[in-house]
């Protein structure tokens, strides 16, 4: 078994969301580098969704749930970020309850300090955008290339994540090994451009809670398999979700909240995707989703554009032709918190090494519970 060495960085960033633009902020990322006495360091980058941080997405010290942990003890030096507003990281003007989304200020029982529902928002417009979020991920993968000394970083991201990790590996195909996606979220049909002012308007912050997060609307509206998830893991995530917030844990009453930011975000389409054939190209691409995934999948279809998913509509866009595609079986969106988060891990590992599915570098495959790969019908 390999050594792991667990590091936390607090990585320097030059902000340039529009409410701190310009501050000096710290990004948090996490290193767990499992990486061999006297071997290359093979770093890896993860990055979150739009309301999971990366600890409890990547790294939840509970039984065989940590991805980032299986992918260091295979020898890989692991790196998790967490953009602004998510996670460790800086939070600019989230710590205010004012800026909370209007519609979820009754969830502030008791209310903070100072806190008056109904009033205005001393923020009134969202937090980060799509070009924020690249800088961000930017200074990172810079950080990662100079600490390793390596020219290239692996790619893996979560649900949301794919609005920053896919456009990224098209401008800089130079950066990026591989990319591996997991539920990602993409509108085929989305924006290709800015909107014509930023910040837009809105609010900065939103809430989840216990309640929230296994509820029929989110996640336990995906579980359609007898065992899909075991006992007691809500409890675990939740609890993991709290320590990656410590003023949202003391909102809301016994359970806390658990709040995320909200973004402006536009340039992930079906013409990014396969803008001069790099995705599936010099940056070949896996796709991983659950068969049960209502987020990643809008169905019925959505009439707003912006709002209307596809999984399968991404590996038809990508270009070129190092790309593949794996439904799981028994699988919602929260696929690393249930029973098919190690089938994912084994599929990370194998395509990190090999750049391949069962010996192919194109095609689209089933896994059942079991691991076991075959063609799609």
């Amino acid at each position: 078994m390999a050594k792991v060495i667990t590091t936390d960085h607090w990585v320097w960033h030059t902000s340039t969301v529009p409410a701190n633009e310009g501050e000096e902020v710290e990004l948090f990322v996490r290193e767990r580098n499992g990486t061999p006495e006297g071997q290359e360091r093979k770093p890896v980058l993860m990055l979150h969704g739009r309301s999971v941080p990366t600890l409890p997405g990547f790294d939840l010290r509970y039984k065989t749930y940590s991805w980032s942990g299986a992918l260091a003890q295979a020898g890989y030096d692991v790196f998790m970020m967490d953009l602004q507003g998510s996670g460790l990281s800086a939070r600019p003007t989230m710590d205010d309850p004012h800026n909370v989304n209007p519609n979820q200020q009754n969830l502030l029982t008791p209310r903070p300090p100072g806190f008056t529902p109904g009033g205005q928002l001393n923020y009134p417009y969202q937090l980060n955008n799509s070009y924020s979020d690249w800088d961000e991920l930017h200074t990172v993968v810079e950080f990662i290339r100079g600490l390793c000394g390596a020219d290239k970083v692996a790619f893996i991201g979560w649900s949301a994540a794919a609005f920053w990790m896919g456009p990224y590996a098209v401008k800089n195909p130079d950066k990026v090994e591989s990319l591996f996606l997991l539920a990602p979220i993409f509108p085929a049909e989305g924006s290709p451009n800015p909107p014509a002012s930023l910040p837009a308007p809105g609010f900065p912050t939103n809430l989840s809670t216990k309640g929230g997060l296994s509820s029929p609307a989110g996640w336990g509206g995906e579980l359609l398999c007898e065992g899909q998830r075991e006992d007691g893991i809500v409890d675990v995530v939740w609890d993991a979700l709290q320590k990656s917030d410590p003023v949202g844990s003391v909102w809301g009453g016994i359970d806390g909240l658990s709040r995320f930011r909200s973004f402006t975000r536009w340039g992930w389409n079906k013409a990014t995707a396969a803008q001069d054939e790099v995705l599936g190209g010099s940056v070949p691409v896996l796709i991983v989703y659950g068969e049960h995934d209502k987020q990643a999948n809008t169905k019925p279809p959505n009439p707003n554009p912006e709002l209307n998913f596809s999984v399968p509509a991404l590996y038809h866009s990508v270009a070129g032709a190092h790309k593949l595609m794996v439904k799981l079986a028994c699988a919602g969106h929260s696929v690393p918190w249930e029973v098919q988060h190690k089938n994912v891990h084994e599929l990370s590992k194998h395509w990190l090494k090999h750049l391949k599915v069962d010996g192919k570098t194109q095609g689209v495959f089933d896994m059942d519970v079991d691991g076991n790969l075959s063609p799609a019908p």
